[in-house]
């Protein structure tokens, strides 16, 4: 009986062991969830009232500048980066209207098809105007986002160097440079508006990042975060949403 009592307990005592080492043995490291960045404090609501038209350029017939390496037209990344800008700028509160949302052009006429887009800006109040296009040039080592004003209008210079920062202090480009003013026919309205050069499609490596919906969707919230920077800079505190 002795004996069947002490091999009992000497199982009992092995068994603890065993969950005791269990218990303290390190456990493997669980994958890293990718987290979304922390929204900046006091943007939410940022926008809220104000009525801003977002224009990809070019579209249909008009295919814009062809990337060197893929083929793809400027008109494509145009449009997934003003989709992902309406996204951003929704989220802070803002009205966005978009000129196009699909491959298609007003008039075949340029001069027409940009008239019937400022037009939507007319007839609808709008705040603020974005045109998002893509830049070009003979030499492949030219690089980095730029944004263009109409010269002479000083709101419109106070949100294209706003929007230039954010754009250098979020995408870090291998080149920095400055907001310029530019004769542009899409910025002949009265409201603040700008063109804004996301990048290079003749350089090998912006292509490459301009092509991946992660890098537009940073392109995006450079631009928001320009835009915010700029409302504050300019105006009164917005109301938040009732």
């Amino acid at each position: 009986m002795a004996g069947k009592l002490k091999r009992k307990l000497t199982v009992l005592a092995a068994a603890g062991a065993v969950l005791l080492a269990l218990a303290i043995a390190p456990r493997p490291a669980r994958p890293a969830v990718p987290a979304r960045p922390v929204e900046q404090s006091g943007t939410v609501g940022a926008l809220w009232g104000k009525t801003i038209l977002v224009d990809a350029g070019h579209g249909g017939s008009d295919g814009g500048a062809r990337a060197r390496d893929s083929g793809v037209w400027e008109k494509e990344i145009n449009l997934q980066t003003a989709l992902a800008l309406r996204e951003e700028l929704t989220a802070h509160g803002a009205t966005v209207l978009m000129t196009r949302e699909t491959d298609m052009e007003y008039d075949r006429g340029k001069r027409a098809d940009l008239t019937a887009r400022l037009d939507i800006a007319r007839q609808n109040g709008a705040d603020l105007l974005i045109c998002v296009h893509m830049n070009e040039y003979r030499s492949r080592r030219e690089s980095g986002p730029q944004v263009f004003y109409r010269g002479g209008q000083e709101p419109s210079r106070l949100l294209a160097g706003a929007i230039q920062d954010a754009m250098i202090q979020t995408l870090k480009p291998a080149k920095e440079r400055a907001a310029l003013a530019g004769d542009y026919f899409m910025l002949s309205l009265d409201i603040p508006s700008v063109l804004v050069e996301c990048g290079f499609l003749s350089n090998p490596e912006e292509e490459m990042l301009l092509l991946t919906a992660d890098y537009r969707q940073r392109v995006a919230q450079a631009i928001c975060r320009g835009v915010i920077e700029y409302c504050a800079l300019t105006e009164p505190a917005a109301s938040p949403a009732p």
